[in-house]
């Protein structure tokens, strides 16, 4: 907040003093700009040094965010340039600009005013965050994602953390733009989500998952029937047969939760050609892998691994989670003939956005699952501050991929090859 913090103290705490909060909300904002504006000039008329315009301009703005948006956040909600806010107590305050994380220089009047905000933000989706209940997981309206926790927990103080949604949806096309993937990578892929070809896509926090799961949909033919089930909505599918669902937690009574294993049962029951899972991480798993091996081919899920390796390794134990009992060489037989490709994505040390590992699942020998690398991203050396530069290179592909035996069925098979031959 760039205004003076005494003067804006004193506005705020006599204006709130008399403002309706019933009426507040019966207001159009137009209504309440003028009504803030009416008293913010009043004030100013009998402060005890001058206002000026510009300064009275950005108290009313700053009042009407504090009352009906997110108080001093809303300038960082408004910025399209920014991906993700987060705030560790009233006076630290960072975003994710490009990659970047970044330091602003917005703060909060107090502890009190953050923790209002926050609570303010839970109330818009029928869920409270107070001492008992420290913990909170929302959706703002425009579909960003917010996660809260409040002290006792959060020791420094309120803290909030905001993924924000981006309306304009990211293709493959852009993604190569942006150096993501090769123009033959995103060939391949294509191929694989026209083909029903299982997909895993696999990375850290913010590396990029989602979008990437958003560009593949697009390849998913019209006359498909599609039930996504996420835990927060981000997906954007624009074929016209769609079926969204999303997990619900606990009441205030702790009850009704809602989990992402509950929904994959139900889904199955709906009839899906594919089923798109936002992010699988526990014992859904099991579900997704019986889903993709009983007619619901080209389903496709994310979740957080660094390697392909690791993400067959994190499959493994997510489906040890739901069903104890199977032995491990029976949960990796599931695990080959249900995943085709593994995506590996990696947020780099300059902010970009890599697609580093494209891995076919061929199948077991002996334990071991046995993967082949498609396509993968070789660093070149640089120095630290340098921007990360590097190639896509490939070996080619096998006849007995499972990727050819399906370009082949789906007449696909020279588009494919190209692909590859492209990048030898």
């Amino acid at each position: 907040m760039n205004t003076n913090k005494e003067l804006y103290l004193t506005f705020r705490n006599q204006i709130f003093e008399v403002l309706d909060a019933q009426a507040i909300v019966k207001m159009s904002k137009e209504e309440l700009v003028k009504q803030i504006q009416n008293a913010v000039d009043v004030l100013a008329s009998n402060y005890h040094r001058p206002v000026s315009t510009a300064m009275r301009n950005l108290l009313v703005k700053n009042l009407v965010d504090e009352l009906v948006g997110l108080g001093p956040l809303q300038p960082l909600i408004e910025d399209d340039t920014i991906t993700d806010i987060m705030v560790n107590g009233a006076n630290h305050i960072f975003f994710e600009r490009n990659g970047k994380l970044q330091h602003s220089d917005v703060v909060f009047i107090n502890e009190a005013q953050l923790l209002e905000i926050a609570q303010r933000i839970a109330s818009r989706v029928g869920r409270r965050v107070d001492e008992s209940s420290p913990m909170v997981d929302a959706r703002l309206e425009d579909g960003s994602r917010v996660n809260i926790v409040i002290k006792p927990i959060a020791i420094d103080g309120t803290t909030i953390s905001i993924r924000k949604f981006r309306e304009h949806k990211i293709g493959l096309e852009e993604l190569v733009t942006f150096g993501s993937l090769s123009p033959d990578m995103a060939r391949v892929l294509m191929i694989a989500a026209r083909c029903r070809l299982n997909i895993l896509i696999s990375g850290g926090t913010g590396s990029g998952k989602t979008t990437l799961l958003n560009a593949l949909s697009n390849f998913i033919s019209e006359d498909e029937r599609i039930v996504t089930i996420e835990d927060a909505a981000e997906l954007k599918l624009q074929q016209p047969h769609v079926v969204r669902l999303e997990t619900r937690t606990a009441s205030i009574e702790n009850t009704g939760a809602i989990s992402q294993r509950e929904l994959v049962i139900n889904s199955l029951r709906m009839r899906p050609d594919r089923i798109i899972l936002g992010e699988c991480r526990g014992s859904e798993a099991f579900e997704m892998l019986q889903a993709m091996n009983t007619g619901h081919d080209g389903s496709m899920s994310t979740l957080h691994a660094n390697t392909p390796r690791d993400a067959i390794s994190r499959v493994e134990s997510m489906v040890m989670m739901a069903s104890l009992n199977q032995p491990l060489d029976a949960i990796r037989r599931t695990i080959v003939s249900a995943v085709h490709l593994v995506v590996q994505v990696n947020r780099q040390r300059d902010g970009s956005r890599k697609i580093t590992s494209l891995s076919e699942v061929v199948g077991l020998e002996g334990e071991n699952v046995v993967m082949e690398e498609l396509f993968r991203f070789q660093t070149l050396e640089g120095k630290p501050n340098d921007k990360v530069r590097g190639e896509f290179v490939t070996q080619g592909i096998m006849q007995r991929s499972i990727l050819m035996q399906r370009a082949t069925y789906y007449g696909l098979q020279d588009e494919l090859v190209a692909a590859f031959r492209g990048h030898q």
